[in-house]
């Protein structure tokens, strides 16, 4: 049996690894926070909320965005009690939340961690874009006074301070430097570079992280460098990857992609492309259950071609590719069968390749399927079905099969097939 680099010449590695050896890259997860502006969904109710924190940590995932406890007494409750569940079941995720550059946000966040002594990093944005400023009527001095004030403050109030400019993306160099600059003065221990708007492209992405190594924050040892993405032009898991290369520490990313407009970085995504170059070896086999959790909860349907967790990831009915797999499995190879049509290992998630009938089927989908479902390949059987999956505008169901052989009088189950 050939080893698995005997059978795929892997591209992506031809200028060496796509990460680099214990690159320590962290994921944020803001599903509870930015997944919840997403105008189309719910806000959980606290048990369902504690049941998603207890899949982010088993996925691994290093740091969580636990609200705004800023928003009002709903939200307040609900920080507080997600603390409370990280400190009793020491659960290994770093929490922390989001704050605007007042006082009135900054209070609920030190009074949840003084109640229940977990450190909640306070993540103290605001607006920086020229674009931003002209609509909002802001001068760069208000700016700076602003920034100012509110780490001043949060350092007061003992807590540690993210500093985020939103549309990050979309800001001239210098005014970066300043308000970075004043950030840095003011304590800050991580810097969060937004693409607010989905804005930014790969090659915008390495630019701008190149900028900020080179030119915000080499001075400065034990600064963590934050990456948060949206998706309007569809590009935020290459953006994502593209900040990891050109020098992010973590990214901020959100089940299935939700947030404001089309949605954030995709946090599911992020695991699956991490895990596949070698960059996290965490277990993702809960991972369809983080996503049909965060489905539920947020009252969302899961789209059927959605990679890895959607109901299409790994099914066809194509009769080439599943003659491939076909021969994959008849060679007893479950791990050949995963990888010789997917480029994504479906064992991975707890999920298996399916060969179904349609239209475009052949034969070997129809012994595959009579196989599997213990049938004897009687040739009338496999004929028949063969002609009503070419006869039909859709991929078959069980039902419509089962419907097909029993018309037929030679098709007697098999035992054990």
């Amino acid at each position: 049996m050939p080893s698995e680099p005997n059978w795929i010449h892997d591209w992506n590695r031809t200028h060496g690894p796509e990460c680099p050896p214990g690159c320590g890259w962290q994921l944020n997860d803001e599903t509870l926070r930015d997944g919840l502006q997403s105008p189309s969904v719910r806000d959980p109710e606290c048990e369902e909320k504690l049941a998603l924190l207890h899949c982010m940590a088993a996925l691994g995932i290093e740091r969580a965005d636990i609200g705004l406890p800023g928003a009002g007494p709903r939200a307040r409750q609900h920080v507080r009690r997600l603390a409370e569940e990280i400190a009793r079941a020491r659960l290994p995720l770093k929490p922390n939340c989001a704050a605007r550059t007042v006082e009135s946000d900054l209070l609920p966040i030190a009074e949840v961690q003084q109640a229940t002594g977990v450190e909640l990093e306070a993540a103290i944005f605001i607006g920086s874009s020229p674009i931003r400023r002209y609509a909002e009527d802001w001068t760069l001095d208000f700016l700076l006074r602003t920034i100012r004030q509110a780490l001043r403050r949060a350092r007061e109030l003992q807590l540690p301070i993210m500093f985020v400019t939103e549309d990050t993306t979309r800001c001239d160099p210098e005014t970066m430097r300043v308000l970075y600059g004043a950030a840095l003065e003011e304590g800050a221990q991580a810097l969060v570079v937004c693409d607010t708007v989905g804005h930014a492209t790969p090659a915008g992405v390495a630019a701008l992280m190149t900028f900020f190594r080179q030119q915000i924050l080499p001075p400065r040892g034990g600064i963590r460098l934050d990456w948060h993405g949206h998706n309007d032009r569809g590009l935020a898991t290459a953006n994502a990857l593209a900040a990891l290369a050109a020098g992010a520490d973590c990214v901020h990313a959100c089940a299935l992609g939700m947030g404001e407009r089309v949605g954030n970085t995709s946090m599911d995504q992020m695991l699956v492309n991490l895990r596949l170059m070698g960059a996290r070896l965490q277990d993702l086999s809960r991972l369809n259950e983080y996503c049909r959790l965060a489905a539920d909860c947020l009252h969302l349907a899961i789209p059927p071609n959605y990679p890895v967790v959607g109901r299409d990831a790994f099914r066809t009915s194509t009769g080439v590719h599943a003659a491939a797999v076909i021969k994959s499995l008849r060679k007893q190879d479950r791990d050949l069968a995963d990888r010789v049509y997917s480029g994504v290992p479906a064992a991975w998630f707890g999920r298996r390749q399916e060969i179904e009938l349609g239209p475009m089927s052949g034969r070997s989908n129809v012994t595959y399927w009579l196989e599997s479902h213990g049938y004897a390949l009687a040739p009338e059987a496999v004929e028949k079905l063969l002609a009503a999956a070419k006869a039909s505008d859709h991929v078959l169901n069980d039902a419509e099969i089962e419907a097909v052989l029993q018309c037929l009088s030679a098709s007697p189950r098999a035992a054990n097939i």
